[in-house]
């Protein structure tokens, strides 16, 4: 088959199997296993880059980890969550132009990061201090914290949604340096999405 195969890119296509899998509970109306498999799309991104350092890859196996990271974080998490929103009931024309801004920006602010990151890689052996923008990868803890906001808010929760998208939209593409997070607070994110998971099924 074609590609390279390794553990962190196993890693990440078992992250858009989560999302596919949850796309389909988006619309059975099953949303809080929906937003669990959003967050388990953000747990397998957020450590096969970790793993893929510790492995010995060769320059087009980095290259295509790059661009499959990329292509994959698109369906994870630029069209996944306009999925959950579309399911949510929010398809009105506003919506309909909201997503769109989103999905442009994810596009836009993917394509520029794998841009800087094969040159940083280039001419850089240190790690990334901070990214330019949101990163795409965010909304994997965004989304599912905003959506307990349903539980109490729940007619109005849509509209909650579409502005929460629609902010989204605009910190992707605005050029503002946002710290990129060492071991400690990746595993500070883990344990806050295990407890908004908990609190989303047992509340």
């Amino acid at each position: 088959m074609i590609g390279f195969y390794n553990v962190s890119v196993i890693l990440t296509y078992l992250g858009v199997v989560s999302a596919v899998f949850g796309m389909s509970q988006a619309f059975q109306g099953n949303f809080k296993i929906a937003i669990l498999c959003l967050m388990l799309s953000g747990f397998t991104d957020m450590y096969d880059g970790t793993i893929a350092k510790k492995i010995k890859r060769s320059e087009d196996a980095k290259k295509f980890g790059i661009e499959i990271d990329s292509l994959c974080d698109l369906v994870c998490f630029g069209a996944y969550p306009v999925v959950i929103g579309y399911c949510l009931g929010m398809d009105t024309w506003y919506a309909k132009i909201i997503y769109t801004m989103y999905i442009l920006g994810a596009v836009i602010r993917l394509a520029y990061f794998n841009v800087t990151e094969e040159q940083r890689q280039a001419h850089e052996s240190s790690r990334r201090k901070h990214y330019q923008g949101l990163p795409v990868t965010s909304v994997a803890l965004i989304i599912p914290i905003v959506y307990q906001l349903r539980r109490f808010f729940t007619q109005e929760f849509p509209y909650i949604y579409i502005l929460m998208i629609f902010i989204i939209s605009l910190l992707f593409v605005i050029d503002f340096k946002v710290f990129k997070p060492g071991k400690k607070c990746m595993f500070a994110f883990v344990i806050i999405g295990a407890v908004v998971a908990v609190k989303m099924f047992c509340l």
